[in-house]
């Protein structure tokens, strides 16, 4: 069974925020948004990032004690001969845990490789969908239009400041200043190495992974930028949410296009 999808064009865009071109955009923009399979998708991949935590199975068992019996007047603990110190109990002085983590738990989520190659197909095309990108917060002016396409000329940049007056020329100033908050995390996270949170801004997919333009864009906070050849649900829609500002370049478009192409089954 096949699902018609409809094309759509989009503006290409120069350095100067000025249109040049119109382009056909692949119909991996056109797919439906499936927000269930980019949670679930989000989820296996980030937890393929945590790393197994466990005890050592013999933690606390080291040690020779054994219980003395009853009728001594003592609590049927086990204890270590010679010293009657009790040991080994979970209510001892280093003794064992009752429940410790183990590093055989199950801790990442399995999916199918065409599920997760749909969900960010589906994630792509919730960059294209303005309703989207303004429920995640991104600030945008009335007249721009999504998705955010831009000649290969940006690749070329390598000045964090010329990436800043590009985004000033769209219109993308209030989202320059929200990406500049950084709050204090509540809770016991601010002593486990996650202190502040800060805004995720914009994405630049790009092509050529050895472009200047990446430390360019990374030197700018809340920026984020990868090339199309790597692009993920982690980075299209963080925490699982869809419809992250993405700005693509024209090269990005074509390696997307045929790392996605065809339509839906």
């Amino acid at each position: 069974m096949y699902i018609q999808l409809q094309q759509k064009k989009a503006d290409v865009i120069d350095l100067e925020g000025k249109k040049l071109k119109e382009i056909d955009l692949p119909l991996i923009f056109s797919y439906p948004v499936r927000k269930d399979l980019i949670n679930r998708a989000f989820r296996s991949s980030f937890t393929k990032s945590l790393q197994p935590k466990g005890r050592d199975p013999m933690a606390g068992k080291r040690t020779t004690a054994r219980s003395f019996g009853i009728n001594l007047g003592l609590a049927r603990v086990p204890r270590i001969r010679g010293s009657g110190e009790a040991a080994l109990a979970p209510n001892t002085v280093g003794g064992r845990l009752a429940f410790p983590p183990s590093p055989m738990e199950k801790i990442v989520e399995e999916i199918n490789k065409k599920e997760m190659r749909l969900a960010i197909i589906s994630a792509i095309s919730a960059t294209a969908i303005k309703d989207l990108v303004k429920r995640r917060g991104h600030r945008l002016p009335d007249g721009l239009s999504l998705p955010i396409i831009v000649t290969d000329d940006l690749e070329k940049l390598s000045k964090s400041k010329d990436i800043i007056e590009f985004i000033e020329k769209l219109g993308l100033e209030d989202e320059l200043e929200r990406c500049k908050t950084k709050k204090i995390r509540a809770g016991k996270g601010k002593m486990r190495g996650r202190r502040y949170k800060i805004p995720k801004g914009l994405l630049f997919v790009i092509k050529d992974e050895k472009s200047p333009v990446i430390k360019a864009i990374r030197n700018i906070q809340g920026f984020d930028v990868i090339t199309a050849k790597e692009l993920s649900v982690i980075h299209l829609a963080p925490g699982g949410h869809p419809g992250r500002l993405t700005i693509f370049t024209e090269g990005a478009i074509q390696v997307l296009n045929e790392r996605f192409g065809g339509e839906l089954k």
